[in-house]
Parts: C-alpha cells; structure tokens; sequence
C-alpha cells in the first residue's frame, strides 16, 4: 500500500495546464480581427513575458508567487475572452462576419470558455496544486468528485485510497459546465467554484445562444 500511496503521491505534473494556457493563446490568435479587443499581439505579449516566471517559480519553490502568477494569468485570458465574446454579441447584428466563420469563431471561444475555466478550478481548488501536494488530503474541499463518494472501505479496493484530483479532473467539470449549464457527476462545494461556474455557464449560453439564432438566421 505504501508503493501506491507513493506512487499517488508524486508531485502533479504541469504540463496539460501549461497546454491549455498555450491553446487558449493560439485560439485566441486565430480569431478574427473583429473579435479581439485591442491589439492582436497584446494577450500573446502579456503570456510570453509572465508564463517563463510562473514556470522558473514552480522549479525553485517559490509557491507563493508562482500561485500569484498563474492567477494574474488566468484573470488576464479570462479578460480577453469576456472581451472576444463581448464582441460577438455585437458583431453578431451588424452581419460584418461570414456566417462560417463566424461560426466557427464562437465553436473556438467556447472551446475556450471550457479551457479558461479548467484552468480556475485547477488553480483555487484547496489553494492550488502545490497545496493540494503539501497537505496529502484525499479528495477535495470544493467539488465532490464520484472517488469522494465511495464508501471509505471500498476505497482501498478500488485504488483511490489517497486519490486526488489532477488537471484532467478539473477539464471535465468546466466541459460538463459549458455543455449542461450546470455540475453533473461531480456538485459544487465551495462558494468561490459556484460563482465561477455561474459566470462559465452564463458565457457559455451568450455563445450557443449566438451560434444557435445566427444558424436559423443563415437557414
């Protein structure tokens, strides 16, 4: 039991995060000019200069900091996607837009809805990552996981005996949030997750609300 516990234990690679906040940049790139609020270059700037300290702080134990940076990262994409969708919602009238590209415009901002707000949860959830790591605790204190919810018995027998939450986890709840409009297999605890899911869930509707009446409208 111990190699498992080990084995669970080992520090939570950071690699899908720092590939959601690279996607997010592409995406956003790949908008058209109309959509993006500001200079084109800006976001990508603002990342290429704030990820490398959020990296170099994780590798020399600098948590505190490195928290502070990955949440200045995340308010500055959650900005720009408030922002691009914003836009949309004011574009959509004018017809300046192809109806495929603008379409495939608001598949790409919520594609990056679920991206932003995954990276939140991962982010505040018990504090962060590093944390989550340092307090060894099972589960979470803000989203009640299916793993949670298994009697404490079977536990051990099912392999989830110090099981906690990884980035993967968090993708999940922020698609299940952008696609239902609301938790499905794993509810909310925490106050600060329920107001982030309510503003996910409220962009989420302006864009399919978009796609949906421009989609009749082309019909």
């Amino acid at each position: 039991m111990a190699q498992d516990r080990d084995h669970v234990d080992k520090p939570e690679p950071r690699w899908q995060a720092l590939l959601a906040v690279i996607a997010v940049v592409g995406i956003y790139l790949a908008l058209p000019s109309s959509l993006i609020f500001g200079p084109v270059w800006l976001l990508p700037a603002i990342i290429a200069v704030s990820l490398p300290p959020t990296i170099v702080t994780h590798r020399i134990g600098r948590h505190s900091m490195n928290h502070a940076l990955g949440v200045f990262n995340n308010t500055v994409i959650t900005l720009a996607l408030i922002g691009s969708v914003t836009l949309l919602v004011t574009t959509l009238p004018s017809h300046k837009e192809p109806p495929l590209r603008l379409l495939v415009s608001g598949g790409a901002l919520w594609l990056t809805n679920v991206l932003v707000f995954a990276l939140w949860y991962w982010r505040l959830d018990d504090g962060g990552p590093t944390a989550r790591e340092r307090s060894h605790e099972f589960g979470s204190r803000s989203f009640l996981f299916p793993q949670m919810q298994i009697e404490k018995i079977e536990r051990g027998r099912l392999m989830v005996e110090h099981w906690r939450p990884r980035f993967v986890d968090y993708l999940f709840i922020a698609f299940t949030q952008s696609s239902t409009f609301g938790p499905t297999d794993a509810p909310l605890l925490a106050r600060w997750a329920k107001l982030l899911a309510m503003v996910q869930s409220f962009i989420s509707l302006c864009i399919v609300i978009l796609l949906i009446s421009r989609a009749v409208g082309v019909l």
